[in-house]
C-alpha cells in the first residue's frame, strides 16, 4: 500500500459555520520612522552625545592621561588624546609615594559607619513618618524638607566647633558623625513605605504580627529598591567627600583616600600630572564598580521611591 503524499492526503471535513484558526501575527519590527522624524532624531542624538562628552569625557581623559609616558605632554599644543606608549608607571608611583592601603582602609571605615547609620535611622524614621495618627508628623516632615535648603558650607563652622568640643578632631568618628543620617534619605524611605497598601498591613495585624514584625517582614522587603538607593548615595557621598575630612583630619595615618591622594599635587612629591591623574582614577574605581553592579536596582529604586511632596 503506497503512502499518500501531502497533496493527496484526505482533508478533515469542516462543519458548516466554522473557520480555520488564523495564524497569530508576529509583532512588527520597529521602523526608523517610528522613533520620530529624521531631523528630531539627529537633534536627539546630538544632545545625547553632548551630555555624554560632558559627563564621561573627563573620566576617559584622566584615564588616558594617566597612561602616558614621561616624554608625552598632558597639556599644551603638542598634547594628544591617546598615549603613544602606554605605561602603568604613574600607578606604581602612586603606591610608592603615599600609603594608599591606609587611605583605603580609613575610607572604608567611614563608608561602613555611614551606610550602617543611614540605613538604621533613615528606615526607622521614614517608617514612623509614613504612619498616620500621631501629632507633629507634618511638622517633622517640614523641618526635614527645610533642612535640605541650607548648604553644608553654611553650617560647616558650627559643626567643626561641635566636633572640636567633643574631642573628635583628627578622628574618623569626627568625619562620620555629621553625616550619620540625611534628611533626603529619610524622606525617600518615607515615600517608599507609604506606597505599601494599607490592606496588607491590616491583614498582617489580623494574623497577629506586631509592629517590629510588620516593619521587618512587610515594609523592608517592599522598599528594597529605595534601600539600595540610600546605600549607593551614602557610599558615593562618604567615599568622595573631601572638604569635611580636610577640615577635621590632621595626621596622615587618619586621612581618607580622596584627601590623601590630594597630597600628590604637592611639590614635595615632585608634582607630576600623570601621577595625579592616576590617583584620581584609583579613587573613582570603587564607585564605578558599585554602580555597574547595582545600576539595574538603582534605577528601579529611584522610580519607585521618589520623594512625593
Amino acid at each position: 500500500m503506497t503512502s499518500l503524499t501531502t497533496a493527496e492526503a484526505p482533508r478533515t471535513p469542516q462543519t458548516p459555520g466554522t473557520r480555520r484558526p488564523r495564524r497569530p501575527r508576529l509583532p512588527r519590527l520597529p521602523r526608523w520612522r517610528d522613533y520620530g522624524r529624521p531631523r528630531e532624531l539627529i537633534v536627539r542624538y546630538l544632545l545625547l552625545l553632548f551630555v555624554l562628552a560632558i559627563t564621561v569625557g573627563p573620566l576617559i581623559w584622566q584615564l588616558l592621561a594617566s597612561l602616558k609616558s614621561t616624554g608625552e605632554d598632558v597639556f599644551g599644543a603638542n598634547a594628544t588624546l591617546l598615549p603613544h606608549d602606554p605605561t602603568l608607571r604613574a600607578y606604581r608611583q602612586v603606591f610608592e609615594q603615599v600609603p594608599v592601603a591606609t587611605y583605603i582602609r580609613n575610607s572604608m571605615i567611614v563608608v561602613v559607619l555611614s551606610v550602617g547609620s543611614q540605613l538604621l535611622f533613615s528606615t526607622t524614621a521614614g517608617y514612623m513618618l509614613s504612619k498616620p495618627g500621631w501629632k507633629g508628623r507634618k511638622t517633622v516632615w517640614v523641618l526635614l524638607a527645610a533642612s535640605m535648603m541650607f548648604p553644608f558650607e553654611s553650617i560647616m563652622v558650627s559643626l567643626f566647633l561641635s566636633i572640636r568640643d567633643l574631642g573628635l578632631v583628627d578622628s574618623l568618628v569626627g568625619v562620620w558623625l555629621p553625616g550619620f543620617v540625611g534628611a533626603i534619605n529619610v524622606l525617600l524611605m518615607r515615600a517608599a513605605f507609604m506606597a505599601v497598601p494599607r490592606e496588607i498591613e491590616d491583614a498582617a495585624m489580623i494574623d497577629g504580627a506586631g509592629e517590629w514584625q510588620r516593619f521587618r517582614h512587610l515594609y523592608l522587603p517592599s522598599a528594597w529598591g529605595a534601600i539600595l538607593v540610600v546605600v549607593i548615595n551614602t557610599f558615593i557621598a562618604a567615599w568622595d567627600d573631601f572638604l569635611w575630612p580636610l577640615i577635621v583630619l590632621r595626621s596622615e595615618s587618619s586621612m581618607t583616600l580622596t584627601l590623601g591622594l590630594s597630597r600628590l599635587q604637592s611639590s614635595s612629591f615632585g608634582y607630576d600630572q600623570r601621577v595625579v591623574m592616576a590617583g584620581a582614577v584609583i579613587s573613582v574605581i570603587p564607585v564605578l564598580v558599585l554602580f555597574v553592579i547595582t545600576q539595574r536596582w538603582f534605577y528601579k529604586g529611584v522610580s519607585s521611591g521618589a520623594v512625593k511632596l
